[in-house]
């Protein structure tokens, strides 16, 4: 019961409430604000690639994610609600303009994720789905992508939201009932999708 209803409520996120980026027209980012992200950048391209195509395996893939999810976490880093011994440093040197521009840039970038050929749908972690979709590109705004993340990265932010290092209304209480197997399952499916980052055509 206690795991139908944490999915059930995933639906319900994913239905209403938060917005479902993949339904909205996008407008077209500013050229200008957009050259100014791509110059920030340039100081996270050692980790996450100048197109958010993670280049280490502790970072995260951060291109195509929604532009408020990567304000709110490099915000979260500049406060020190969320903390990290590199992100921490970096943020907190950032202005807010900075935020907006650098997020802006790396939201504008197309990613798709493609399950492997022997597996379906249906055997993607159900605690995960409703939020991160089975094949790892999320559908909310608040959620981020898991398509081709490390099996590393994933269970460090799934056992960092278990003891309370990171908090979040959805994924603490998920996460504090989560065994370490499963912990690991739900790492070894995203982290076999297949992600593809991409500038959208014309830019």
């Amino acid at each position: 019961m206690r795991r139908f209803m944490i999915a059930l409520l995933g639906g319900l996120l994913s239905a209403g409430g938060v917005s479902n980026v993949a339904a909205q027209d996008t407008p077209t980012p500013d050229a200008d604000a957009l050259q100014d992200g791509r110059k920030v950048a340039g100081m996270c391209r050692t980790c996450h690639g100048l197109d958010g195509l993670a280049r280490i395996p502790i970072a995260p893939h951060i291109g195509g994610e929604p532009v408020d999810y990567l304000i709110a976490q490099l915000n979260a880093f500049k406060t020190g609600k969320r903390e990290h011994e590199m992100m921490t440093v970096v943020a907190s040197g950032l202005s807010d303009d900075q935020i907006s521009k650098v997020a802006l840039w790396f939201s504008h970038f197309e990613v798709s994720g493609t399950l492997p050929a022997d597996t379906s749908e249906d055997d993607a972690p159900e605690l995960c789905v409703g939020c991160h979709s089975a094949n790892g590109i999320s559908t909310l705004e608040d959620a981020p992508n898991l398509a081709g993340e490390t099996n590393i990265y994933i269970e460090t932010q799934l056992k960092a939201f278990r003891t309370g290092k990171r908090v979040h209304d959805v994924m603490t209480p998920i996460a504090k009932d989560l065994t370490d197997a499963e912990m690991q399952a739900a790492a070894d499916w995203y982290s076999n999708i297949a992600i593809e980052i991409s500038e959208p055509p014309g830019k």
